[in-house]
């Protein structure tokens, strides 16, 4: 399978989705928002289109004018029937292009908190072998509304609209499964500023170290990694 990766910061990186693809042999390529002349690949060049995460707003429009031809993009490949994960930004870019809005959450979520599978979600299989109740990494400020004719996932108590999936192809994840221990380290590193004393933001100190949590995450990225790829 020919992956294609849409990355805004170098800081983000698609992890551990890198080793599910080496593990599979899956083509992997790559547009890096952040080098100069950002070029965006053909439609027809891949079959399963990931979209990272990144510091920006999806809204930033005049400030990051590749934001536009990327959601456009997004757009166009889901038209075309193209499989797509969207991980924080990417999942909130996703939404932007189904025309949902985008919007500032009513906290910032920073660190390792839990979500939880809606009960309307227990019995779909890109969840059947996911805990109801996990611990994953977050990084956010921003939410989403839930688009149109999509499926809520999972919940948190800090921010309702966690994950999505769109034609049982589409998948938006506000959180991130991808991240392990040198990617979080890497975040904290470009995003220090962030961490202000709050209920829902953790210490620098706190977030390194979860090797139990990030191999329960590996795990149910993973599994919908697989059930998207079955599409």
């Amino acid at each position: 399978m020919r992956m294609h990766v849409l990355q805004h910061v170098p800081f983000e990186t698609p992890g551990m989705i890198l080793d599910w693809a080496k593990a599979h042999e899956h083509e992997v390529t790559f547009t890096r928002f952040y080098e100069p002349s950002p070029a965006l690949p053909c439609i027809d060049a891949y079959d399963f289109l990931v979209i990272m995460g990144g510091p920006m707003s999806v809204n930033e429009d005049t400030t990051h004018s590749w934001l536009i031809a990327e959601k456009t993009h997004i757009r166009q490949a889901i038209e075309a029937g193209k499989k797509l994960l969207g991980i924080c930004l990417g999942a909130q870019v996703i939404a932007a292009s189904l025309g949902a809005k985008v919007y500032p959450n009513r906290v910032k979520e920073i660190g390792w908190f839990p979500v939880a599978i809606v009960d309307s979600a227990l019995s779909h299989p890109i969840v059947s072998g996911v805990n109801h109740t996990m611990t994953v990494f977050h990084w956010h400020s921003e939410t989403f509304d839930l688009p149109q004719g999509a499926g809520l996932l999972m919940s948190s108590v800090a921010c309702v609209n966690q994950a999505f999936i769109y034609k049982q192809r589409v998948v938006g994840l506000q959180f991130h499964l991808e991240m392990d221990e040198p990617n979080i380290c890497e975040l904290i590193t470009h995003c220090r500023n962030e961490l202000v004393a709050a209920p829902t933001i953790q210490s620098a100190e706190h977030m390194p170290g979860a090797q139990q949590s990030i191999a329960a995450c590996r795990r149910a990225l993973y599994m919908i990694l697989d059930f998207l790829a079955a599409q």
